[in-house]
Protein backbone atom coordinates (compact mmCIF):
# COMPACT_ATOMS: atom_id res chain seq x y z
CA UNK A 1 0.00 0.00 0.00
CA UNK A 2 1.10 3.48 -0.16
CA UNK A 3 3.12 4.61 2.24
CA UNK A 4 1.39 6.84 5.22
CA UNK A 5 3.04 8.04 7.96
CA UNK A 6 1.49 6.09 11.36
CA UNK A 7 -1.40 4.79 9.17
CA UNK A 8 -4.19 4.87 11.46
CA UNK A 9 -7.70 5.39 9.58
CA UNK A 10 -9.04 3.14 7.10
CA UNK A 11 -9.35 5.94 4.71
CA UNK A 12 -5.88 6.15 4.16
CA UNK A 13 -5.57 2.81 2.78
CA UNK A 14 -4.66 2.83 -0.92
CA UNK A 15 -3.14 -0.50 -2.39
CA UNK A 16 -1.29 0.12 -5.65
CA UNK A 17 -2.64 -0.82 -8.97
CA UNK A 18 -1.54 -4.28 -10.16
CA UNK A 19 -0.84 -5.40 -6.27
CA UNK A 20 -3.75 -7.80 -6.55
CA UNK A 21 -3.41 -9.65 -9.44
CA UNK A 22 0.48 -10.09 -8.34
CA UNK A 23 -0.39 -11.76 -4.99
CA UNK A 24 -2.77 -14.00 -6.93
CA UNK A 25 -0.04 -14.92 -9.86
CA UNK A 26 2.35 -15.60 -6.86
CA UNK A 27 -0.63 -17.65 -4.57
CA UNK A 28 -1.30 -19.53 -8.10
CA UNK A 29 2.03 -20.55 -8.02
CA UNK A 30 1.63 -22.06 -4.42
CA UNK A 31 3.54 -19.14 -2.79
CA UNK A 32 1.86 -18.66 0.99
CA UNK A 33 1.40 -14.54 1.03
CA UNK A 34 2.12 -13.12 4.78
CA UNK A 35 1.95 -9.73 5.72
CA UNK A 36 4.81 -8.66 8.50
CA UNK A 37 5.15 -5.40 9.56
CA UNK A 38 6.16 -2.92 12.30
CA UNK A 39 3.37 -0.78 13.81
CA UNK A 40 5.27 1.21 16.40
CA UNK A 41 2.47 3.70 16.64
CA UNK A 42 0.79 1.63 18.84
CA UNK A 43 3.65 1.15 21.52
CA UNK A 44 3.99 4.95 21.16
CA UNK A 45 0.39 5.69 21.98
CA UNK A 46 -0.60 7.28 18.14
CA UNK A 47 -3.23 5.01 17.93
CA UNK A 48 -5.13 1.73 19.18
CA UNK A 49 -4.81 -1.83 18.52
CA UNK A 50 -8.13 -1.73 16.98
CA UNK A 51 -7.31 1.38 14.57
CA UNK A 52 -4.50 -0.98 13.26
CA UNK A 53 -6.54 -4.17 13.19
CA UNK A 54 -9.20 -1.20 10.78
CA UNK A 55 -6.41 -0.61 8.47
CA UNK A 56 -5.26 -3.93 8.31
CA UNK A 57 -9.17 -5.14 7.39
CA UNK A 58 -9.23 -2.37 4.96
CA UNK A 59 -5.76 -3.55 3.44
CA UNK A 60 -7.11 -7.22 2.96
CA UNK A 61 -10.62 -6.33 1.41
CA UNK A 62 -8.35 -4.05 -1.19
CA UNK A 63 -5.99 -6.94 -1.51
CA UNK A 64 -8.80 -8.95 -2.37
CA UNK A 65 -10.23 -12.27 -0.27
CA UNK A 66 -8.58 -15.53 0.38
CA UNK A 67 -5.00 -14.10 -0.90
CA UNK A 68 -3.30 -13.01 2.59
CA UNK A 69 -2.74 -16.13 4.79
CA UNK A 70 -1.78 -14.31 7.73
CA UNK A 71 -0.88 -11.06 8.96
CA UNK A 72 2.10 -10.18 11.86
CA UNK A 73 2.79 -6.90 13.72
CA UNK A 74 5.16 -5.90 16.12
CA UNK A 75 3.98 -3.00 18.29
CA UNK A 76 7.81 -2.34 19.98
CA UNK A 77 8.80 1.34 19.72
CA UNK A 78 12.25 1.79 18.23
CA UNK A 79 14.71 1.46 21.13
CA UNK A 80 13.34 -0.69 22.96
CA UNK A 81 14.82 -4.46 23.13
CA UNK A 82 12.54 -6.36 20.59
CA UNK A 83 12.71 -9.91 19.19
CA UNK A 84 9.75 -9.10 16.50
CA UNK A 85 10.58 -5.53 15.90
CA UNK A 86 12.04 -5.26 12.15
CA UNK A 87 15.23 -5.69 10.85
CA UNK A 88 14.56 -8.56 13.89
CA UNK A 89 13.50 -11.79 12.01
CA UNK A 90 11.07 -12.77 14.98
CA UNK A 91 7.78 -11.95 12.97
CA UNK A 92 9.27 -14.32 10.22
CA UNK A 93 10.12 -17.06 12.01
CA UNK A 94 6.66 -17.09 14.11
CA UNK A 95 5.33 -17.30 10.68
CA UNK A 96 7.72 -20.32 9.64
CA UNK A 97 6.55 -22.18 12.92
CA UNK A 98 2.51 -21.23 12.52
CA UNK A 99 2.48 -21.95 8.70
CA UNK A 100 5.21 -24.41 7.98
CA UNK A 101 7.12 -22.15 5.31
CA UNK A 102 10.27 -23.01 3.63
CA UNK A 103 12.51 -19.94 4.31
CA UNK A 104 14.48 -21.27 1.72
CA UNK A 105 12.01 -21.16 -1.19
CA UNK A 106 10.63 -17.81 0.33
CA UNK A 107 11.28 -14.22 -0.43
CA UNK A 108 10.71 -10.86 1.91
CA UNK A 109 9.41 -7.92 -0.23
CA UNK A 110 9.97 -4.85 1.76
CA UNK A 111 9.79 -1.13 0.42
CA UNK A 112 12.87 -0.41 3.62
CA UNK A 113 16.33 -1.31 4.17
CA UNK A 114 15.07 -3.01 7.70
CA UNK A 115 12.90 -5.07 5.75
CA UNK A 116 16.14 -6.86 3.58
CA UNK A 117 17.88 -6.80 6.99
CA UNK A 118 15.20 -8.61 8.65
CA UNK A 119 14.52 -10.63 5.73
CA UNK A 120 18.04 -11.80 5.55
CA UNK A 121 18.66 -11.67 9.46
CA UNK A 122 16.18 -14.59 8.88
CA UNK A 123 17.97 -16.43 6.25
CA UNK A 124 15.36 -15.41 3.13
CA UNK A 125 16.04 -13.93 0.07
CA UNK A 126 15.32 -9.99 0.04
CA UNK A 127 13.92 -8.08 -3.08
CA UNK A 128 13.05 -3.70 -1.92
CA UNK A 129 10.80 -2.20 -3.69
CA UNK A 130 10.52 1.80 -4.27
CA UNK A 131 7.19 2.21 -3.43
CA UNK A 132 8.53 3.77 0.29
CA UNK A 133 9.08 6.99 1.50
CA UNK A 134 12.71 6.28 0.78
CA UNK A 135 13.44 5.57 -3.00
CA UNK A 136 17.18 5.51 -3.51
CA UNK A 137 18.13 2.02 -3.24
CA UNK A 138 21.71 2.50 -4.21
CA UNK A 139 23.85 -0.03 -1.62
CA UNK A 140 20.70 -1.78 -0.47
CA UNK A 141 21.55 -5.17 0.49
CA UNK A 142 18.65 -6.65 -0.74
CA UNK A 143 19.30 -9.87 -3.27
CA UNK A 144 17.12 -7.80 -5.82
CA UNK A 145 15.72 -4.15 -6.26
CA UNK A 146 11.98 -3.99 -8.09
CA UNK A 147 10.15 -0.55 -8.87
CA UNK A 148 6.90 -2.30 -7.25
CA UNK A 149 5.57 -5.22 -5.88
CA UNK A 150 4.30 -6.09 -9.97
CA UNK A 151 8.01 -6.53 -10.75
CA UNK A 152 9.19 -8.06 -7.88
CA UNK A 153 6.20 -10.95 -8.50
CA UNK A 154 7.87 -11.31 -11.72
CA UNK A 155 10.59 -11.59 -10.70
CA UNK A 156 9.66 -15.13 -8.19
CA UNK A 157 7.62 -16.31 -10.95
CA UNK A 158 10.83 -15.89 -13.16
CA UNK A 159 12.98 -17.79 -10.85
CA UNK A 160 10.83 -20.37 -10.03
CA UNK A 161 10.19 -21.10 -13.50
CA UNK A 162 13.76 -21.95 -13.77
Amino acid sequence: MEDADYCSDPKQVHVFGGVPEALRGLKAKGYKLIVITNQSGIGRGFFTLDQYRAVEAEVLRQVGPDLIGATYFCPDPPGKPSKCRKPAPGMILEAVRDHHVNLARSFFIGDKEIDAECGHNAGVRTIRVRTGFDKMTDGSCADWVAEDVVAAAKIIVDLSNE
